[in-house]
């Protein structure tokens, strides 16, 4: 893989120190002019990840960060961008230099709550609308704390997962007998009902205790 060093040697990036794998730290007013250097040298967007800072064992620039995961196929070399910013501040969409940053950004902005400036349509993708709040956030309610909607519907975990794992229906309203290893939990139809069934030639010849709940 050639050092994207040497390839982006010309971009005058500032390299993170001790980073696993190559990775520039890019200001937020330099971002579209570098990306759209890159897009005419024909790298490409992998993926956006962001993170949250605030609970890092190591101070950090700011408490966000988008990182941007770069490609060129001739080169066969991989960069990260790493773009650090404050819970007040914007990034600027990505969209008019790679169309793949559509519903990256979007996904970004769903579970930690950064916001592209100038996105074609930045909405949830992946989360339902009425949730609050973004759930990679450090400060995002996890464990035992029921999920609040909007609308004053929540989803107990407790509740969810008691018709997992059979003690009752729960909110599935499937008791999972299966799982609880209960006498009374459905079995699947045996291989010789499969086969006749599939054939279209389930008939008599198949011994009734053989066929299960079909």
């Amino acid at each position: 893989m050639t050092d994207p060093k040497i390839v982006l040697r010309h971009a005058n990036l500032k390299w993170q120190e001790g980073a696993l794998e190559p990775t520039a730290i890019v200001q937020i007013a330099e971002l579209k002019e570098v990306t759209q250097q890159m897009q005419r040298e024909e790298w490409m967007l992998l993926d956006i990840v962001g993170v949250d800072y605030s609970e890092f064992v190591i101070a950090q620039p700011a408490r966000f960060a988008a990182i941007y995961n770069c490609y060129h196929i001739k080169e066969n070399s991989r960069v990260f961008l790493k773009v650090f910013l404050e819970l007040e501040q914007h990034l600027p969409s990505l969209f008019n230099v790679w169309r793949a940053a559509n519903y990256l950004e979007r996904e970004v902005y769903d579970l930690v709550g950064i916001i592209f400036d100038n996105h074609p349509g930045l909405r949830k993708i992946l989360t339902p609308e009425d949730l609050e709040g973004h759930p990679l956030r450090k400060d995002f309610p996890i464990g035992e704390s029921p999920t609040l909607f909007n609308k004053g519907r929540f989803l107990d975990p407790a509740a969810f997962r008691a018709g997992l794992t059979g003690r009752s229906k729960g909110l599935t309203g499937w008791k999972g007998g299966e799982r609880a290893g209960t006498s009374s939990a459905p079995l699947p139809p045996s291989l010789e009902v499969f086969v006749a069934n599939v054939s279209g030639n389930v008939s008599g010849n198949v011994d009734s205790t053989k066929k299960g709940n079909l």
